[in-house]
């Protein structure tokens, strides 16, 4: 996708590698701070290893929305691993270094996953649509074939995606300085390291944000008006509660995602602040990787269900 290149700074010093910042400026929250993260990355691990697990072992759980859900933890896993793995080691280090095609690399992998989880949160709300809208057909519509072409497209889009924005943003002149005030290879901390007037390169980055943030966010937006109206029409209130509980947890975590996300990448660099965001930047790749898998286990019956089931299958076989 990229070749090894290097640009040169203003004093001639040509950029092999990136010094990452990270917390360096809290020295004495360093051990905390990798206790935190490291907690919350195993926890992340374990959580979405367990859902991936438990959907893909219990027949009650052999679902479109599960499907989904699994496909869901999957990419929450690699999400978080791009960037926690290497802010864990940069804290334990006095300096953070990466090579200019290894921070190539992060941003490709983190926009891949990114941009996968925004279609897949997408289909996901389109599936709890068909099932409340029109549950007379939602195994005709959402049948397995369809569902691993919505799985399969949501991958492909952030392929493509990742490699125009890494492409665009690596292939501008680095000249500024090779120090990312962050604790990964974001996009607008490297914009800040690029030659001249980056105006319309930011414009260019805020822009195709909001086309890849905006197209999934408007399917969800749709399906959500048609499943609260359908849910408003519902004589019962048991019925009503049933069909809501089914699609809570997938509300919150579109919630995390996008009002992050929103706040993160809908801004102008102006109101930019790198050491407040980059705290910001800690919600979406480390806080809400964690949360998923607890949303989906403390609010869903079903899944609840397979943990106590497993939770016995591993206690017998150890015990026996």
């Amino acid at each position: 996708m990229l070749k090894d290149k290097t640009w040169r700074l203003e004093n001639g010093t040509s950029i092999t590698e990136f010094i990452i910042l990270g917390f360096s400026k809290l020295p004495e929250m360093k051990i905390f701070l990798f206790v935190v993260f490291a907690c919350l990355y195993f926890f992340t691990v374990l959580g979405n290893i367990t859902i991936t697990v438990i959907t893909s072992v219990d027949a009650a759980l052999d679902t479109p929305m599960y499907f989904f859900l699994r496909n869901l933890s999957l990419v929450e896993l690699c999400f978080t691993s791009v960037t926690v793995p290497n802010l864990l080691a940069n804290l334990l280090l006095e300096e953070g270094r990466i090579s200019f095609i290894g921070c190539a690399s992060q941003l490709y992998f983190f926009l891949v996953f990114a941009v996968t989880e925004c279609f897949l949160l997408s289909f996901m709300s389109y599936d709890r649509y068909v099932a409340i809208c029109i549950p007379l057909r939602y195994t005709t519509i959402m049948n397995k074939r369809f569902c691993i072409q919505l799985s399969v497209a949501s991958w492909v889009v952030g392929l493509l995606i990742a490699a125009g924005h890494t492409t665009f943003i690596f292939t501008l002149p680095f000249c500024r300085s090779n120090i990312i005030n962050h604790f990964f290879c974001e996009i607008q901390p490297l914009l800040m390291l690029v030659c001249g007037n980056t105006y319309w390169n930011e414009v260019q980055v805020i822009v195709a944000a909001g086309v890849v943030l905006m197209l999934p966010f408007i399917l969800i937006l749709v399906s959500y008006i048609h499943i609260i109206i359908t849910i408003l029409r519902m004589k019962s209130a048991k019925s009503r509660r049933k069909a809501f509980s089914t699609c809570s947890s997938h509300l919150i975590v579109v919630t995390l995602f996008y009002g992050s996300a929103l706040f993160m990448y809908g801004r102008p660099k102006s109101n930019y602040s790198l050491d407040t965001d980059k705290w910001l930047s800690l919600f979406y790749s480390v806080i809400t990787p964690v949360l998923n898998p607890i949303i989906y286990s403390f609010r869903n019956k079903e899944v609840k269900g397979a943990l106590r089931k497993l939770g016995a299958k591993v206690f017998l076989t150890s015990k026996g």
